[in-house]
């Protein structure tokens, strides 16, 4: 071999940009807690099926403060690019490299990440981004001339992929700015406690804009993101559960919107579960009880993944598996507003309706609603808009949907849920335990009744006897009388009902009137 052999020239290149000859910046990214972006990418792909492109990219300066940047400066433009597979499926993955510049996007990394989110989205595959980093790289941005094609069509390329393959953005760092504008288009969107943040503008930018110093935890770390914001999904205690997390969500859906979502061994429910489901709910409608042992008692054993967990708890959306098939679960959680539909309720589960429409999920509703939360806090926050969010997705859906009711069915609450004849769907049924009515029973007798009740003689045994009558034509039975639901059932009955419902529904529905583009979502 001579020193001008071509080959060898290549190669030589490449092993200077491998982890193992930046023994410092590796280390450096493990005394963080971090895997380096090659080792989170090896750790998330099959084994031996990624192919990276752009390896070799170095920086391309457009001023003279850039112009002696060298590829040895920043290895692959602190951009790791390129395709691979998860459970045998293709996908598309970008990570940046912290150790690069703090992982910020130069011009050359911008065109590695549009070239595979392009194959994402010609070839209909799945796109990952493992953010760790600070977005567009300042010294490359503070000039006009290339700054001016914006982000070089990326978020028109997220909103072309939304909806037609998965896309996935796992906030492992600092991730600030773009990072988190990638994630707000993105349909999943995990992040590591402790080491991940996310948010607009992180601390040095705002305290130059607005005066105000907070950390890059105050202003948008784990907690404050998943449980206050809602902007992220899922809270990881590490790199290896954010990357296992990322397979898990992708595990129950397709490669993209025209194939079928994956299916596995269906694993029932054990009989003393699906028995247990006409126990839990209590005898008094104020109490709360436990809505994911309703839910365990319905779909397959152990195949339950809950999104957003901490943040909008009156509602829970969650991916499960029915006879080895996925569905999308969306339930109101009673232990928390009493399961009333509030702002973040509505805009977290109308958004998973969403996902689920859009990749083949069908969708099952456990209803026990009190209502729309009322209030001034509440409209301020536009409660009367947001309500209209999940009826809005459930009704464009074209999944099947099988509402159940499982204990009340208050006002547009229960619409918003689907009940009854809201929907077009497949099934809507009731348990023995459900109530039915325009509104809490309580509270429509002092409305309707008050004038009545501060005249009788003894205004609360009126009252108590108003209650009293009313009650008794909310039950389950008296809701079937008219054919306003498929029927009542009883709780062990639930998941062969759905099943089969599911079962008859195999194809999806095609909406061609009116003739319209587009629906207008209630933002």
């Amino acid at each position: 071999m001579t020193d001008d052999d071509p080959f060898a020239a290549v190669d030589a290149a490449k092993d200077e940009l491998a982890d193992e000859t930046r023994e410092d910046a590796v280390a450096y990214q493990h005394d963080l807690g971090k895997l380096t972006a090659r080792e989170r990418i090896d750790y998330l792909l099959d084994e031996d099926s990624f192919d990276e492109i752009g390896r070799l990219a170095a920086p391309m300066p457009t001023t003279p403060e850039t112009t002696d940047w060298e590829r040895e400066d920043a290895p692959a433009d602190g951009v790791v690019t390129g395709f691979g597979r998860i459970d045998g499926r293709p996908i598309a993955i970008f990570a940046t490299d912290f150790t690069v510049k703090g992982g910020s996007i130069g011009h050359a990394g911008g065109r590695k990440i549009k070239r595979v989110t392009e194959r994402a989205l010609e070839r209909g595959t799945p796109l990952i981004m493992l953010h760790d980093g600070g977005g567009h790289r300042i010294q490359e941005g503070l000039d006009a001339a290339p700054f001016a094609r914006g982000d070089n069509g990326f978020s028109n390329l997220q909103t072309t992929l939304s909806g037609w393959v998965p896309v996935v953005s796992a906030m492992m760092g600092p991730a600030f700015a773009a990072p988190t504008n990638f994630a707000a288009l993105s349909d999943f969107v995990p992040i590591v406690e402790g080491t991940g943040t996310m948010g607009v503008a992180g601390p040095s930018l705002v305290k130059s804009a607005l005066g105000v110093d907070e950390t890059k935890e105050e202003l948008g770390s784990a907690r404050f993101q998943t449980t206050e914001t809602g902007m992220a999904d899922l809270a990881c205690e590490d790199d290896e559960a954010c990357l296992d997390a990322i397979r898990t969500y992708l595990s129950y859906l397709p490669r993209n919107a025209e194939c079928e979502p994956p299916t596995v061994e269906a694993k029932p429910p054990d009989e003393d579960a699906r028995e247990r489901l006409r126990d839990i709910i209590p005898s008094s409608p104020r109490k709360g009880y436990d809505i994911d042992a309703i839910i365990e008692g319905i779909v397959d054993r152990g195949s339950t993944f809950e999104l957003k967990p901490t943040y909008g708890r009156n509602i829970v959306t969650a991916f499960a598996r029915l006879e080895g098939e996925p569905i999308g679960v969306i339930a109101n959680n009673p232990r928390f507003k009493a399961g009333t539909i509030d702002t973040a309720a509505s805009e977290k589960a109308s958004h998973f309706a969403a996902v689920c429409d859009a990749f083949g999920l069908p969708i099952v509703t456990l209803t026990d609603v009190p209502g729309i939360l009322p209030g001034p806090d509440s409209e301020r926050e536009g409660i009367a808009r947001h309500s209209a969010k999940l009826p809005f997705e459930l009704a464009r859906a074209t999944v099947p949907i099988a509402n159940v009711v499982l204990r009340r069915g208050y006002g547009f609450g229960y619409v918003a849920m689907g009940g009854g004849r809201s929907l077009d769907s497949e099934l809507t049924v009731l348990w023995p335990t459900a109530e039915l009515a325009a509104m809490g029973i309580e509270g429509a007798v002092d409305i309707a009744y008050k004038r009545e009740i501060e005249s009788a003689d003894d205004p609360e045994a009126r009252r108590r006897e108003l209650i009293d009558t009313f009650e008794d034509r909310t039950d389950a039975v008296r809701a079937a009388e008219r054919v306003g639901v498929d029927g009542v059932i009883q709780p062990a009955e639930t998941r062969g009902r759905i099943r089969r419902a599911f079962d008859r529904a195999a194809d999806d529905r095609d909406r061609d009137w009116p003739p319209k583009k587009r629906s207008i979502n209630p933002i």
